[in-house]
């Protein structure tokens, strides 16, 4: 079992930056994504970044390249979602998720576990 426990959900305006924080905890050694998800009411969750914590690699939407910034740090087993110039349309409940499989990164179906959830709010 992984337990993961997300922080720094914020309320912020436009342009602003917020730093997500998720310590994960229990069986990590054979994780093959990590990653941070967003959803709104009434759609479907959307992946936004994730890291291979086998090979190192990172994956980002389309709509968060260039702002945001997805990061591991071992020793205090958390990763982090670095959130810059964002945007009102950012705005969504953010889910930290952990999963075995390393494909698809943006599918939620490829996770088992999931936190629950930190609220981020950009207002215009």
């Amino acid at each position: 079992q992984v337990q993961l426990v997300e922080s720094g959900g914020d309320s912020v305006q436009a342009g602003g930056s917020l730093r997500l924080a998720c310590v994960v905890s229990g069986y990590i050694y054979n994780l093959g994504l990590m990653g941070w998800f967003r959803q709104t009411p009434g759609r479907e969750r959307e992946g936004v970044a994730s890291l291979s914590p086998r090979f190192g690699t990172t994956f980002y939407a389309d709509s968060v390249k260039g702002r945001f910034t997805i990061s591991r740090d071992n020793a205090k087993n958390t990763i982090y979602l670095e959130m810059n110039d964002l945007k009102p349309e950012d705005t969504a409940m953010y889910y930290c998720t952990a999963g075995v499989n390393i494909e698809p990164w943006n599918v939620a179906a490829s996770y088992v576990y999931w936190g629950q959830g930190t609220q981020v709010t950009v207002s215009s």
